[in-house]
């Protein structure tokens, strides 16, 4: 999934969410006068640990939520205490899920960019050195070639100088 279609699937959830919390009764957690949170809740604000309960009102039959264990003991309403409907903590992690997906999409596609002008600067470098050292090898090779190139040709002269002088003599 690339970022783009990424920032698509959060639009669609968000969009869906917003759709939700219109149509939803009254006793929504949005509604109510709490503390915003995102995803599933662990703990609530007051330490106490968080149930999952299903609705028994006529407005929402059935709907799961989260509710602080305190607020469910003591049967407080309208409290500050966390309610969260199941669905909403659901879509908050895939938002997030989502979120932290796209991120980590574009941190793996720079470390791709990043290993690959490392890539490159290696086999330059590397290209480099061989190219170093096949010209060093070449000049060694035309240097000794020359050295052997002069021994031949003194070696012609002097046989030349000998014929010649042989000639010379011979007449």
């Amino acid at each position: 999934m690339d970022s783009g279609e990424g920032i698509r699937v959060v639009r669609s959830i968000v969009q869906r969410r917003m759709s939700m919390e219109t149509t939803a009764s009254n006793t929504s957690s949005i509604g109510r006068d709490r503390r915003r949170f995102v995803g599933v809740p662990k703990r609530c604000w007051c330490g106490k640990h968080i149930m999952e309960l299903i609705s028994k009102s006529t407005s929402n039959p059935y709907r799961r939520y989260y509710r602080c264990a305190f607020a469910v003991e003591q049967k407080l309403s309208n409290d500050p205490h966390i309610f969260k409907w199941v669905e909403e903590a659901c879509l908050d992690e895939i938002e997030t899920l989502v979120a932290r997906t796209v991120a980590l999409e574009e941190k793996l596609q720079r470390i791709g960019q990043g290993r690959q002008e490392f890539e490159t600067r290696v086999e330059a470098a590397l290209v480099a050195k061989v190219e170093e050292e096949l010209l060093g090898k070449v000049e060694k090779l035309v240097s000794a070639s020359h050295s052997r190139m002069k021994q031949t040709m003194v070696v012609v002269c002097v046989g030349f100088a000998v014929i010649i002088g042989w000639s010379k003599f011979v007449r």
